[in-house]
């Protein structure tokens, strides 16, 4: 286990202390306040994305090491710098039409005209999030060449309609068209866009990743320049999966702290235990074995996505997304248990 998680500890240790000493600048005392925050954003973090990382692993178990150690490393870097860090300004920037520039001087000198600024990109930001996540969790389920259901009665069914060309496209888009007519007038026409773009998005870098599966080489050692194409490919999948996943706790850490530094400090050290656990689940092939937390997974991520959807017209509290999620999870685990449980006996009696 150790091996696993020594860089997330590493991590974790250099951002308590570096979380301790800039709450000590920021305020004299308050450096055990900016701990505690950290210590309890890093924990919800972690709660709220163990579907993530078996989506994750999901993808990973079809890429090399190699490009299993760049999502570890070059991954954690654009999680936390990127999604963390730069997306809240670079999105702040867009909406409020200042520089980038400008905008990081107002997220570390005047906190409260950021989240104004920050709160009137919650929508769209959220659409785009709940959109490329709806697409995912239909992309999974409408797929007639399914063969093992965990929810059978749901399931099966949901199977059968992936006989239906783009039937995800068309609820997502459904969704998007009905829940707009709950917001505000002067809003509508940002979040449909959002919401259009992470469709769009989504079926860009699906439709690459599968044709970069179906073209990928596996016995030509000559064509290592497409073999790098499509672990990028595959790479970029999955980074665009762990942002949508942390749009959501991006915008919600600002009701536990104003703070950008702390606030990424805090999601840093939970994304990096996220995917080491991610790592672990792959090389320890526990998708292998119970079968069904890919289902419980993807459930889990179109629970978050309605929530997500939800979230525009009214908030809907973190605790509830990590409790969802997590019962899911749990649920699977235990339901594959039983299933290699009657397997087994199967094969005795057989």
């Amino acid at each position: 286990m150790l091996k696993y998680f020594k860089l997330s500890l590493i991590i974790t240790i250099i951002g308590l202390i570096t979380a301790y000493f800039w709450g000590e600048y920021r305020v004299a005392g308050s450096g055990f306040l900016a701990l505690f925050i950290v210590c309890v954003l890093s924990i919800l973090e972690v709660s709220l994305s163990f579907d993530n990382a078996v989506v994750n692993a999901m993808k990973l178990e079809k890429m090399t090491k190699e490009w299993q150690h760049r999502f570890l490393t070059w991954g954690i870097i654009i999680a936390v710098f990127g999604m963390r860090l730069l997306f809240p300004i670079l999105i702040v920037s867009v909406f409020a039409k200042i520089s980038l520039l400008e905008t990081a001087k107002i997220t570390l000198t005047n906190v409260d005209k950021y989240t104004h600024y920050l709160h009137l990109t919650h929508a769209p930001v959220l659409f785009f999030g709940a959109s490329f996540l709806m697409m995912l969790f239909f992309h999974y389920f409408f797929n007639e060449n399914k063969n093992i259901h965990w929810i059978k009665f749901l399931e099966d069914n949901m199977a059968k309609l992936g006989n239906i060309e783009g039937i995800e496209t068309v609820l997502t888009l459904g969704i998007i068209y009905v829940v707009q007519n709950f917001l505000p007038e002067q809003t509508r026409l940002a979040v449909v866009l959002s919401g259009l773009s992470g469709v769009m998005l989504y079926i860009v870098i699906h439709g690459l990743s599968q044709w970069m599966d179906k073209h990928a080489p596996h016995t030509n050692i000559n064509c290592a320049k497409q073999s790098f194409k499509a672990g990028l490919v595959s790479f970029l999948y999955l980074e665009l999966i762990d942002a949508s996943f942390s749009l959501d706790g991006v915008l919600g850490a600002f009701a536990l702290s104003k703070d950008v530094i702390i606030i990424t400090i805090g999601l840093a050290i939970g994304a990096m235990f996220v995917r080491s656990f991610t790592i672990m689940l792959v090389d320890k092939k526990t998708l292998q074995k119970y079968v069904f937390l890919e289902h419980g997974a993807h459930w889990a991520i179109g629970v978050l996505a309605v929530i997500m959807f939800c979230s525009t017209i009214k908030e809907v509290p973190e605790v509830i997304t990590g409790i969802a999620g997590l019962v899911l999870i749990i649920w699977a685990f235990i339901s594959s248990l039983l299933y290699n449980k009657q397997e087994i006996q199967t094969n005795k009696i057989g």
